[in-house]
């Protein structure tokens, strides 16, 4: 749906409702006529379609298997059409569809062929919704439901799923609505495939892109910055709390969001302030009651409340200013406002605060909170999209989370790249432009170059310093990037990914008591979450420690094997050498593999392949490993340079005993990322040679291969959460058997890590 936005475009909110036919690639082409025939028919016969279109109020989209509707006169006008289409289909039991609905902004546009279409975020992500389903399944997004739940009649029917990972790495929160004559009561297949791994964890990615749809909603922006818990919490630091929407549509929740945005990004390009970053303060509530006891978990001395009533073109704003030690109210105002003037609120209050904190402004700092973003709210609202899409695709190129391809490479480039055409003195905008050089060149002097610009725009945002401690890492600077890790920290203390990322560094580091404290913190922020958990698993079996990463791992909640957790429960299963239970676990995953995955599929037919060889089952690892190379070679074409996919590659071909292929491709993945460019990973090659040579009968490049990954900070992305090699790994391994006769070997496994 590329297209190009007319110079009125405008956006509005939209009730989206996606659907589309479940198996439609696998019908005959006459089947796939009448399926559609017969859907069209149902969808338009429902009375929520008619009464829509009556009053030109509905747009519609179709997509070849399904379509979208975008309703323009109620939350409630997609979810009831829903319905009426769930209990139509019982008469046609072969037509198996999916749902999906999520309310966001979108607008009218013409696409290249001169042609009406519809664009905007409420699309994309209630096709998200919609593709985390199976058949019979009304999915409702987390912000949908939240609305409907204000309705009594709603609820018996809204069950929460929790979140689910979809395109591009995205997690969306997600409801299933049913009941007895409607839905599907299961929970889709989607949220029990385990996730990308956790050299994929970014789960900052779907922080921002759940924000992005607030922030397109209202024109607004988030700026992460916060700071962190101390002995001593200077008079200048606040938190702003969600605003609460007292408008009586409470779809005007996004507009809430976006103004209390708005303000916290204003206060945030005042250096002489500390603001805590959203994602510290988003799960709060808007006027919580201990609010002494949230300042403290938060380490500020201020916090900021208000709230937002918005009707047609008119918005009053109401706020507080607090001194949380004695909860006592240092200032209050109320704004009544047009909705073309909004942006001269949220600059009253930024100025109006800093008064108050008694905080230095420099003129360049009164000039950027009293001047309107841009005089075309549009314009700033795309630069905005466009520079968080870049990052998303950038972080994805480089963990492959989006299957790193040229293509992708491009479109981050290109999306920076439009940011900044639309606001050069975007702060995001820059930021992008260092991501795409960071992760998609592994140009690191011209990415710091970029994140240093942005700083000047974004001067207390957590984001700049944590950008650089990965690019730090990644040169080998380990020292510089743990300040950068603190830095970030101190600016967000209670971003579990932070800290999820600063733990990786001491696990590659070998320092584990420090990574445990990192991870602890985590779960203190969301408790029993399974990646945590999981990598505390793993950095037990670094240790040799196989009973207790054995108990954290039978301590994960119900279901939880299906998730990035999987391949540490498998490596734990090869440890032990009992893997027959993850043989089977494994069998039932890839029996209906999910294609979204891309090459992760065959990567798992490797470690079934892996756990089979270990059970003594050597035919069928064989067969794995067979099916395993014809799904991982078709990817090599287009990621020519993805070196986790080359390393599969290896290892598939020493499973099956091609020595020289096997060899080759190994040195090929130290070409595509050398340790010389990247310190983090740059080791998984090295290791992945040192595996190859040991099964291939060569011991002396296997041993000086581990001879220097013991030598050097290693990270391995072999198995997801283990991110280490040590001696007690070499010892319990089974991979590494062919080497337990060599005397060198045996004092490696003696041999503590330097």
């Amino acid at each position: 749906m590329t297209s190009e936005r007319s110079p009125d475009a405008k956006f509005e909110i939209g009730h989206v409702l996606f659907i589309d036919i479940v198996g439609y690639s696998k019908l005959l082409i006459n089947e796939q006529s009448e399926q559609i025939r017969t859907l069209k028919e149902i969808v338009r016969g429902t009375e929520q379609f008619r009464l829509a279109q009556a009053e030109g109020k509905l747009l519609r989209l179709p997509t070849g298997d399904g379509g979208a509707l975008v309703f323009r006169n109620s939350l409630e006008a997609p979810v009831l059409c829903s319905m009426e289409i769930a209990r139509a289909l019982k008469d046609y039991p072969k037509l198996r569809v999916r749902i999906g609905i999520h309310s966001g902004p979108v607008n009218e546009i013409t696409d290249l062929n001169e042609q009406a279409n519809i664009a905007g975020a409420g699309i994309n992500i209630a096709k998200r919704v919609m593709d985390c389903g199976d058949a019979g399944h009304i999915l409702l997004s987390k912000r949908v439901a939240e609305d409907l739940e204000q309705y009594p009649q709603w609820r018996s029917l809204l069950h929460e799923l929790g979140d689910c990972e979809v395109k591009h790495g995205v997690r969306v929160g997600l409801v299933n609505l049913y009941g007895d004559e409607i839905g599907n009561p299961k929970v889709p297949e989607k949220l029990q495939i385990f996730k990308h791994r956790a050299r994929t964890r970014w789960t900052a990615i779907a922080a921002t892109l759940a924000l992005l749809a607030a922030i397109i909603a209202a024109f607004m922006i988030v700026s992460k910055k916060s700071p962190k818990l101390t002995s001593t919490i200077s008079e200048k630091s606040i938190a702003v709390l969600p605003f609460e929407n007292r408008s009586e549509d409470k779809a005007n929740a996004y507009f809430a969001d976006g103004v209390q945005d708005e303000i916290l990004t204003r206060l945030s390009k005042i250096a002489d302030l500390k603001v805590i970053s959203r994602t510290s303060t988003q799960h709060y509530k808007s006027a919580p009651e201990n609010l002494p006891e949230i300042a403290k978990q938060l380490g500020v001395a201020h916090i900021l409340e208000g709230s937002v009533q918005k009707s047609g073109d008119s918005v009053r704003v109401n706020v507080q200013l607090i001194k949380a030690a004695n909860d006592s109210h240092l200032w209050a105002d109320t704004f009544d406002r047009k909705l073309t003037d909004i942006f001269s609120v949220e600059s009253e209050v930024a100025k109006a605060i800093a008064d108050q904190l008694r905080a230095k402004l420099s003129g360049q700092e009164e000039q950027l909170i009293a001047a309107k973003p841009t005089d075309n709210p549009e314009a700033y609202e795309f630069a905005l999209a466009w520079a968080l899409l870049s990052i998303t695709e950038s972080r994805g190129y480089l963990t492959t989370s989006l299957q790193p391809t040229t293509a992708l490479r491009e479109e981050a480039r290109q999306a920076a790249e439009t940011a900044l055409t639309l606001q050069p003195n975007l702060g995001e905008a820059i930021m992008a432009k260092g991501y795409y050089h960071y992760a998609c060149l592994k140009d690191y002097d011209t990415a710091v170059r970029y994140f240093e610009q942005a700083r000047q725009f974004l001067p207390n945002s957590s984001q700049i310093p944590e950008s650089l401690a990965y690019v730090t890492r990644r040169r080998g600077e380990w020292d510089r990037s743990e300040a950068y890790f603190n830095e970030a920290e101190r600016l967000d203390p209670r971003n579990a990914e932070l800290l999820s990322q600063h733990a990786f560094s001491y696990i590659a580091l070998r320092r584990f008591p420090e990574a445990l404290r990192k991870l602890d913190q985590v779960l203190d922020i969301t408790p029993d979450d399974v990646d945590t958990l999981a990598l505390k698993a793993s950095i037990a079996q670094a240790q040799g420690d196989l009973p207790r990463a054995g108990a954290l791992l039978a301590s994960l909640r119900p279901g939880a094997d299906l998730t990035q957790a999987l391949e540490v429960q498998v490596y734990q299963a090869i440890l032990e050498r009992r893997p027959a239970p993850m043989i089977t676990r494994l069998e039932e995953v890839l029996a209906k593999p999910d294609p979204t995955l891309g090459f992760y599929n065959g990567e798992l037919r490797f470690y079934l392949g892996w756990a089979q060889d270990v059970a003594g089952d050597h035919a069928a690892a064989q067969e794995s490993w067979r099916q395993a190379r014809s799904e991982l070679e078709p990817f090599l074409k287009e990621q020519p340079k993805n070196f986790f996919l080359i390393v599969d590659l290896a290892l598939t071909n020493m499973g099956l005993g091609d020595k020289t292929v096997a060899l080759t491709l190994s040195e090929q993945a130290m070409a595509a990322n050398p340790i010389e460019k990247d310190a983090l990973l740059g080791s998984t090659p090295i290791e992945t040679f040192a595996r190859v040579a040991a099964q291939v009968g060569e011991p002396d490049r296997a041993i000086a291969a581990l001879q220097k990954l013991l030598s050097i900070p290693s990270s391995s992305a072999l198995v997801a959460g283990n991110l280490t090699l040590t001696p007690a790994l070499l010892r319990l391994d089974p991979m590494f058997d062919p080497l337990r006769g060599d005397p060198r070997f045996q004092k490696l496994c003696e041999e503590k890590p330097k």
